[in-house]
Parts: C-alpha cells; structure tokens; sequence
C-alpha cells in the first residue's frame, strides 16, 4: 500500500484533537444571553483565537459583529501567487434540550462505543478542529501550499446574522478565490460527500391576543376568544392533512434530481417510530432539500403542570421557514406574514416579527474546486466515489459570500452525518470521519494550489 504522509500525520494527531475538542465543547456557547452567560460565548472566542495564533496565524481577531456575538478571524499567508481559501466553522451550539435526556453530559466529550459525545463535537467545534488538523499535517509535510483565511462564527445557531451584516460591512475581509464551509456532512457514515444545496430558513415570532386577562372558563368559555385555541388554529393553517407545508402562494412540488435518500433510512435516521407515517408527499430528497418546510419551534402558553381553568388572553410562538433553493427568501416571508394574517381566527389581533432570515444556496459543481474535492475524498475513502447532495439546513452566511465574491468557488463538507444527531439530545462525532475528512481538507489544498498553479 502506498505511504501516505499526510495521512499518518494525521493519525498521530488525533489524541491532540480529543484533548483540544474535550476543552472547546466545555464552553456553553449558547448565543442566547437569555439562557447561558455571554462569558461563555466569549471565552470560547477567546480559545479558538489563541489556536489560530499557536499556528502561525496573522491578524487574529474577534470581531465584534452587529448582534452582540463576536466571529473570529485569522490569516496565514502562503507562497507568493498562491491562491486564498477562506475556511469556515462555528464555535456557537445549540442549547442541551433536555439535559435528563443526556447519557453523559452536554458540555462534556465523553467517548462512548467509539463515538466522542457532546454539544458541539460535530456542529460544529468539530469543524473548527478539522480544520486545525488538515493543516498541522501540510505544515509538517512541506508548508500549506495556498494563503488561508478563517473564520469561525459566534452565532450561527441562532440566525441572526451577525457575521453577514459585518461582511458586507467589510467585503475586502473574507475575500477568497475558494470558500470551503465546514458545517455540512457526509450523507451516510463513511460515504465521502459534497453539499451543493441549502434551504434558506426565516423565524417569525407570533401573537396573538383577544381579551384584557385571563378569564375563568366557566364562567367566559365557549363565548370569550380564547388566545391559545386561535393560536392553535392559526398554526394548524400551515400544514395539509398529510403533513405537508401549505403557506399561500409558496409552491411546494419541486423535484429533486440526483442523490436519493431511501425512505427506510431516513425512518432509521430520524428515529420515527413505528406505525407512524412520515408527512408530506413527494420522495424524501424533494421534500427535504427542495420544498418549503414549517416548523413549529416553540409555543408560549402555561404547561400542564400548574395550568388553572382559564380562557387565555394572549399566546405566542415561535415558527422556522425553511425555504428551497430557487425561491427568494425575503419573497417568502412575505407570504408567510400574508398566510398568517389572512387565518388568523375571529379577528384576533396578531403581531408578527420576523427575527432571523437567511437565503438558500446552491453550489457550481463544475467549478475546479469540485474536481479537486473530488480527487481528495479518493484519498481519504478509498474505492469510494464523492457524492454531491442537498441539505435541509441553512447556513445563511453562504449566500452573502456568494453576493460578495461571486468569482469565488463553495464547498461544503462536515462532521454532520445522521448517527451524529446534531440539534438533538447525544450529539457526537465519529473520531474515524474527524480524521478522514481532514485528510480529505488536506489533500483537497494540495490539489487546489495545484489546479491554480497547472
């Protein structure tokens, strides 16, 4: 078999990774001051600066980005006429959930049945960490071939758009010839795969009120407009009998061509229980990576546990929009703040307030990036072909940087494939797909510098 430098590089450094991973995910960076300390945020800043200076980066700074949150941003120079590759991650997580629901705990890289568990091992320290490794084994294996720029996000969880207002506030800052988005994942473990699209999302907060307080419901039900049950029916007005996302005027039967994702695996994947029926119509890929989807994030109204018999004068909640490539996001909002207003029941009041929004994605496979992504993942999973496929998520900073650098070249690869359960109570990261994907990072800068320098 032939050596692989590279490979072995990367091999050696992997117990450095747990050590250096283990620290990161100990910091509750929760862009949400709300439920865990801005300390916490920042501290975590602080410690993915400090890396980037122990590699020999220039110019380490956190940025203090329009939503109270800070990115962090580094330069390592290359060769003379090498071109630039902007590396991308976040330190920010989601919140636990349910922190009973948690083997081990969130904040604490615990190894279990060969897996690292944590809040942020694989969305998306993790990423950071692939980066770090992809380049300690070019460095010790002749020099980075290329100038890099990173950038690492404080807030992307949360959508509300820090680092892409501060961009466009600073277009010269991330410019790049290529753009490699560590936030994505393979589509099954082991499977060496490029993300080509991204659903746009928007969150919308509701209200809706009816009466001056609560009322008893002896007294005042089956008469007084109860708040929560006009909420209850507004929301149900999103969905068809079979699940599927009906916001008036937004189409939703685009097909997707490519990749399919067989209906077993994705039961599998998402856990759904038996005897349940998924939603919608479609095949999964159109329905996941091409179609609109609502979700209902979050509800304000008293829980049972406590609850007195009351006809409610005011209820709230929170809906995400995820919107399919080829449809304009803002367009979108539009006509869900129309559907919103038009089934609102008994001429309940209603406010609206749209809190975060970001534009889909979607890639050119052609460019040759791709062909030397491609070539990279030869070598990190052997006798296996990269795939191109979609994803449900959004990362809203793509679109900016595609409006901002529209020469420049997107990738998308990443730690989270589906036994990573990212967003979900036990998230982890395969060690074994950390390593291969940093081989892959590696070998895909090598071929880049080469690409442009042939």
């Amino acid at each position: 078999m032939t050596r692989n430098p590279i490979a072995e590089t990367i091999a050696s450094l992997m117990p450095r990774a747990k050590r250096e991973l283990t620290e990161l995910v100990a910091f509750q960076s929760v862009a949400d001051w709300a439920q865990f300390p801005k300390s916490e945020s920042e501290a975590a800043a602080n410690w993915v600066a400090d890396a980037l200076r122990v590699e020999g980066f220039q110019d380490v700074a956190l940025l203090d980005t329009p939503d109270g949150t800070q990115s962090v941003y580094g330069f390592l120079p290359g060769p003379e006429g090498a071109p630039t590759v902007l590396l991308y991650a976040h330190y920010d997580v989601q919140p636990p959930l349910d922190d009973a629901a948690w083997v081990s705990p969130a904040f604490e890289l615990t190894e279990r049945d060969g897996r690292w568990y944590g809040r942020g091992t694989a969305d998306c320290k993790g990423g950071f960490i692939m980066h770090l490794l992809a380049l300690r084994a070019l460095k010790a294996n002749g020099g980075v071939p290329v100038s890099v720029k990173v950038i690492v996000e404080g807030s992307e969880e949360q959508g509300t758009g820090g680092l892409q207002q501060y961009a466009e506030a600073h277009p010269e800052l991330l410019a790049a010839d290529t753009i490699l988005i560590g936030d994505a994942g393979n589509f099954r473990l082991g499977l060496p795969t490029v993300t080509a699209t991204l659903r746009g999302m928007t969150l919308v907060k509701v209200k809706i009120d009816t009466l001056g307080g609560n009322l008893h419901s002896g007294m005042f039900g089956g008469v007084a407009p109860d708040a929560l049950a006009a909420l209850i029916q507004l929301l149900a007005s999103l969905r068809a009998p079979d699940g599927s996302t009906t916001v008036d005027g937004l189409a939703s039967d685009a097909v997707w061509e490519g990749l399919q994702y067989p209906e077993a695996d994705f039961r599998s994947d998402a856990k759904v229980l038996d005897g349940v029926s998924l939603i919608g119509e479609g095949t999964i890929a159109d329905r996941l990576w091409a179609r609109p989807a609502v979700t209902v994030l979050g509800i304000d109204c008293p829980p049972v546990v406590g609850a007195t018999p009351s006809v409610h004068a005011g209820a709230g909640a929170l809906i995400s929009l995820r919107v399919p490539p080829g449809v304009d996001t803002a367009d979108a909002i539009k006509r869900l703040e129309a559907h919103l207003v038009a089934h609102t029941p008994w001429q309940a009041r209603l406010e609206l307030e749209v809190v975060g929004q970001g534009q889909p994605f979607q890639a050119d496979t052609t460019s040759p990036a791709y062909a030397s992504m491609a070539a990279a993942m030869e070598v990190a999973y052997p006798g296996q072909e990269m795939q191109i496929a979609g994803m449900g998520g959004s990362i809203p900073l793509c679109n900016t940087l595609t409006s901002l650098y529209p020469e420049a070249e997107m990738l998308l690869i990443g730690l989270s494939e589906p036994e990573a359960q990212i967003h979900a109570v036990n998230e982890s990261v395969s060690p074994e797909e950390l390593e291969r994907l940093s081989v892959a990072e590696a070998h895909f800068l090598l071929n880049y510098a080469g690409s442009k320098r042939g």
